[in-house]
């Protein structure tokens, strides 16, 4: 190979790990726009603002450094950005790949969400993808604490000793962590959708 080509993925790598930077290129300073970035709120948006944060670790407790991870949560009335009366300057929606500090970690600028409905606590729906994945994860990410956490119908089909891989804990004022693991002792529960 010539000195005049950068090495990068080939179309070999069928399962990744380029699909971090091919969904979210401004992270990781290529130049074309992404549909969806970590930036979940701005000035406008009403609501407590928060870092929503964590590092995805594979069964070995390493840090995968080339995952993506996708949220969708409402606002902070409890709101999603599909419905009528959206908060403005909300979008609902981030993406953010794993690998940008090259540390595993993901980073969401947000909202702490309401709860959607009477019976639901605040939580953050996840979806993750990464290298020898071949379909993506789903989880969710509730705030320990939250005193409705005990009435969440979904959170109730978890096992009682399995819910606090589900608890993002606040790890700074307005910063809420979320470490998900792979595999393991401390395995996070991932969703059969």
């Amino acid at each position: 190979m010539s000195n005049d080509h950068p090495l990068g993925q080939t179309p070999s790598q069928t399962v990744g790990p380029f699909f971090a930077y091919g969904l979210t290129p401004e992270q990781y300073g290529y130049n074309w726009p992404s549909i969806a970035g970590p930036e979940m709120a701005d000035e406008a948006t009403a609501g407590e603002r928060i870092i929503f944060e964590g590092c995805v670790f594979d069964g070995a407790g390493q840090p995968v450094t080339d995952a993506l991870i996708e949220i969708w949560q409402a606002d902070g009335a409890g709101t999603y950005a599909t419905a009528q009366g959206r908060n403005t300057g909300f979008t609902g929606f981030g993406r953010a790949g794993t690998g940008v500090a090259g540390d595993g970690v993901f980073r969401f600028a947000t909202i702490k969400p309401g709860a959607p409905s009477a019976t639901e606590a605040p939580h953050i729906n996840i979806i993750l993808t990464m290298r020898g994945l071949l379909m993506h994860t789903f989880t969710r990410a509730y705030f320990d604490g939250e005193a409705r956490n005990a009435r969440d119908p979904v959170l109730a089909q978890v096992p009682a000793d399995r819910r606090s891989t589900l608890l993002a804990r606040q790890s700074a004022p307005g910063v809420w962590r979320f470490d998900i693991h792979m595999q393991g002792e401390s395995e996070t529960v991932f969703f059969d959708l």
